[in-house]
């Protein structure tokens, strides 16, 4: 979502949206040609030298945004523009064996993949926190006795343990699973057509040197197969999912004449001063929803036409970051909303 919009303060992620800025992007396809360079001089697909010279000037280039921007737009991919500077900077003599062999299409996925393990960390680090925040009402409030909710009626007693276990279950699995999907994340290398037939019979022996030298998964060329990347989201819908039914929860005990659920904080009604709405709880729902809706249409890029598709690609790069930055956001609300919410004991919950 964008960072002047108004709704940005309430769900959106300024270190989540930063993976996912023009600066990080470039960053993150400077370090593949680099290491793509590297990797080729050691196995002497390219001359030592002109690897060195390759890393060399790709740590210092400082690229022309506007220029790669307009490349975009023309090209499609930012990936032409880029290579033409990376050229420029390394000079007449060596600039001819910058991204030698690669496409656009192994630039932006690995450089993709980049972004996305440190996303990933980073909302491995905050379901972390949220997870700790459920420990602590634990600690405090496990005997609080309460009435269970089933089809929206009292049902039977037990006891506030239960309650934030049916929360806390889904985000340790959630957190396994994210953590093994920022392990899994491949490289991509391909090459023209996805065969790898451009570097020549050192190839694998490559594409395992970058994929370790670039600390991801060595794997296949990729190219017309969105695995990866559905893998991501659907991690991410799942968690943002199971955040938004303790928001939905959350929302339902803390309404009025309900009460099994006091909030601390709460936002205020313009007309009635007497209303501590829960907004935290609405937003975690919203967003919920958002990511589960994101994941569908995320989903329509797997119908990739023949060796690649310029459609599918472009989907990925308008959705996948904010489903991230979405996951991020919840976050960051269901931590502040757990820190101000306790347990009401119910009455009748005792007998």
């Amino acid at each position: 979502m964008s960072g002047d919009a108004l709704v940005a303060s309430l769900a959106g992620d300024d270190e989540i949206a930063a993976q996912f800025s023009a600066t990080a992007e470039i960053a993150a396809m400077l370090r593949f040609e680099a290491v793509l360079a590297e990797a080729q001089g050691a196995l002497g697909i390219i001359p030592d030298d002109a690897a060195r010279a390759i890393a060399e000037a790709a740590s210092r280039v400082v690229a022309d945004k506007v220029a790669i921007r307009r490349g975009m737009a023309r090209d499609g991919v930012p990936v032409p523009a880029l290579v033409m500077e990376l050229r420029a900077a390394c000079g007449e003599a060596q600039g001819g064996f910058v991204h030698h062999g690669a496409t656009s299409q192994d630039v932006v996925d690995s450089g993709s993949m980049l972004r996305l393990k440190m996303v990933l960390s980073l909302i491995n680090d905050r379901v972390a926190r949220v997870l700790g925040r459920l420990a602590d009402m634990a600690a405090d409030q496990a005997a609080t006795p309460l009435m269970a909710q089933t089809r929206m009626q009292a049902a039977l007693p037990f006891t506030a343990a239960e309650k934030l276990a049916t929360w806390r279950v889904p985000l340790e699995s959630h957190r396994g699973r994210l953590a093994r999907l920022a392990a899994e994340l491949p490289v991509q290398l391909g090459g023209p057509i996805g065969n790898g037939a451009s570097f020549g019979p050192d190839y694998p022996a490559l594409r395992a040197d970058l994929a370790r030298r670039l600390g991801l998964r060595e794997a296949q060329p990729w190219h017309a197969d969105r695995t990866p990347v559905l893998d991501v989201a659907h991690g991410l819908a799942l968690l943002t999912g199971s955040l938004a039914k303790i928001g939905q929860d959350v929302a339902l005990m803390a309404q009025t004449r309900v009460q099994a659920i006091e909030l601390t904080g709460g936002g205020e009604s313009s007309a009635m001063a007497h209303k501590r709405n829960p907004v935290a709880a609405e937003a975690l729902v919203a967003l919920g929803r958002l990511n589960a809706g994101l994941l569908g249409t995320l989903a329509q890029s797997m119908i990739h036409e023949n060796e690649r598709s310029g459609a599918a690609w472009t989907l990925e790069w308008l959705v996948l970051p904010q489903m991230a930055e979405a996951a991020g956001g919840a976050c960051r609300l269901a931590e502040a909303l757990l820190a101000d919410a306790r347990f009401v004991p119910e009455p009748d919950a005792g007998r």
